[in-house]
Formats: C-alpha cells, sequence, structure tokens
C-alpha cells in the first residue's frame, strides 16, 4: 500500500548556495497527494509547489522546483532522494525559506529522521511507473536513458580531471533498501576551483568543508577525507534517484547515466512522457513489491558515519 510518515520529523540548516538558514518539516500527508513543498514564510498567495517534473527549473548546480505564481524551492534532491529511498510515496514538506538545507550533503541525516519515526500504511495501492521502451537524451557532456527493467536498477559513470575523483562507475538494484545502506551517506563534491567560480556567480554560499567533498588535484580538502573510495559516483546516483522521484511514482526500469547530472535527468523525464507508448501505470502488489526502493528496511541499515 501507499505510505506516508507516522509524524511529523524536522531539520534545520543553511542551505548549499543561498547560505540562508532554514526549518524544514516533512509532515504525513493522505494517500494520491504525492510530494509537495510549502512555502510556510510566504504569507500571501500560492505557497505550494509540487514535486513534479514538470514544475522543475533546470539548474545544473540543484534541483529547483516553481509553482505557477513564481514560488520556488531549490536543492531539493537530497530529501527527495529519502523520501523515494525509504518508500514514502506521501508527504507534506514545509519549509520557510526558499533552499532546503544541506544539513551534511548527504541524505543520510534526512534517511535518519524518517526511519526514527517510521511510515504508515495508506488505504491506497501503490501505483508504479513501468518502462515499456528504452528513452535516451543527450547533450554535448554525456547522456541518460531509461529502459525496460525488473525493478529499479541504475548504472552511472563520471569521470574528472582531478584525480581525488578520476573515473568511477558503479551498478545498482535499488530494491530492498539499497539505497539506504549503499548510497544515502554519500555527500555531495566539488573541485576547489568550481567553489571560486560558483562563489563569484553568488552561489555555494552557505558551502564549508562539513557539508560538501572538496578536492583539488589527487587531494581530498575536507577533514575526514571520503567515506567510500567511490562517494562520488554514489552521490551522483544519489542525486539521481531524488531527480527520477519527480516522476511523481516509483519507476519500475533501468537508469544509466554517462556525466549526466540534474538537468539532463529532468529532460529524460521530460521525453519519458512525451511517449505514451514508452510507459504504463501498474499496480505494485505481493511479491512485486520488494523490487521497489526501501521495502522492508530498518533504522539500523543506515551507515554508522551518518
Amino acid at each position: 500500500m501507499q505510505t506516508t510518515v507516522r509524524a511529523p520529523i524536522a531539520f534545520a540548516g543553511v542551505g548549499l548556495h543561498s547560505g540562508r538558514n532554514a526549518r524544514l518539516t516533512i509532515r504525513p500527508a493522505g494517500a494520491e497527494h504525492g510530494i509537495w513543498f510549502k512555502r510556510t514564510d510566504i504569507r500571501l498567495g500560492d505557497t505550494m509547489v509540487p514535486a513534479i517534473w514538470d514544475a522543475v527549473d533546470r539548474s545544473p548546480l540543484c534541483t529547483r522546483i516553481r509553482n505557477a505564481a513564481g514560488v520556488e524551492v531549490q536543492t531539493i534532491e537530497h530529501v527527495m532522494a529519502a523520501l523515494a529511498g525509504c518508500g514514502v510515496h506521501n508527504a507534506l514538506v514545509e519549509i520557510d525559506g526558499p533552499e532546503v538545507p544541506i544539513l551534511d550533503g548527504s541524505a543520510a541525516p534526512f534517511v535518519r529522521g524518517i526511519l526514527s519515526r517510521g511510515l504508515r500504511s495508506l488505504n491506497a495501492p501503490v501505483r508504479a511507473l513501468e518502462v515499456l521502451e528504452p528513452v535516451t537524451v543527450q547533450t554535448d557532456n554525456g547522456w541518460a536513458r531509461l529502459s525496460p527493467g525488473q525493478g529499479l536498477t541504475m548504472d552511472f559513470h563520471i569521470s574528472f580531471a582531478d584525480a581525488a575523483i578520476g573515473t568511477q562507475e558503479k551498478a545498482l538494484n535499488l530494491s530492498n533498501g539499497t539505497f539506504v545502506r549503499e548510497l544515502s551517506d554519500s555527500r555531495t563534491f566539488c573541485r576547489r576551483a568550481d567553489v571560486d567560480a560558483m562563489r563569484a556567480q553568488g552561489l555555494a554560499l552557505g558551502g564549508t568543508y562539513d557539508n560538501a567533498v572538496v578536492v583539488e588535484g589527487d587531494e581530498v580538502l575536507s577533514p575526514g577525507g571520503l567515506r567510500h573510495a567511490d562517494e562520488a559516483v554514489r552521490h551522483k546516483m544519489l542525486d539521481a534517484l531524488g531527480d527520477l522521484a519527480l516522476a511523481g511514482r516509483p519507476i519500475i526500469g533501468h537508469y544509466e547515466g554517462y556525466k549526466a547530472g540534474h538537468a539532463m535527468t529532468n529532460l529524460l523525464l521530460h521525453a519519458l512522457f512525451r511517449n505514451p507508448a514508452a510507459f504504463r501505470l501498474v499496480e505494485v502488489a505481493g511479491d512485486a513489491r520488494a523490487r521497489l526502493p526501501g521495502v522492508g528496511i530498518q533504522p539500523e541499515e543506515i551507515p554508522a558515519v551518518a
């Protein structure tokens, strides 16, 4: 059945790009509600922003959603990944600012909060989006593809000049809590040169060595080093799950990303929904539930570093 969180879960911190403090609360919601954000700092007008693919205002550095009134919330990808990876289908996410707190740069704090409160089943079946034929988007920088699969599986490939990252690739089946165990604690990352460039554009104002992995050449500048030798590609997969969650339903299919990012994954969803023959909605019941992320996960499975 569809799920929601059992009780409100509050988080507070600074936005990675805006540098502004924000308080975020994930609240229970009813069946078929989906995921919505509500700007509690705005008193008049439409303050509800849907977490859905066609509300995305594309950005290469984060995922930003905006409603018809121009109200927006940015850097939603980590909390969206946590909700999807924990199997939460419905929630109201209240936030008193324009950007989701970055916390430690990963999705693990959100995961820990969600699993510590627990989930509540709702009186409605889960309907998943099953991919029926391949859909691909490509740019000069890379490509992304969705194709048929037995559950949600993912392959990702990245390549950076800095030896501290270099070329990395990873393949995972995201059923049965794999996201929580393998990806949730992997942090956002960047090159030291990128930090200076972003700040010159008024971005990354809330970034620190405590909420991002910063590299320069073959050196990891963040204290404590990496949580995983391939933390960078794991984080890219985390981001991809959060961005795919904007399909509005769990996906049954295989995602491949080659140097893909937020904007490209959103382009992929646009391409998918433009082709009605490429997907169908299916009711997920019985043993098929185990193919979805988050089913059966327990709090003790969260990586200790989180």
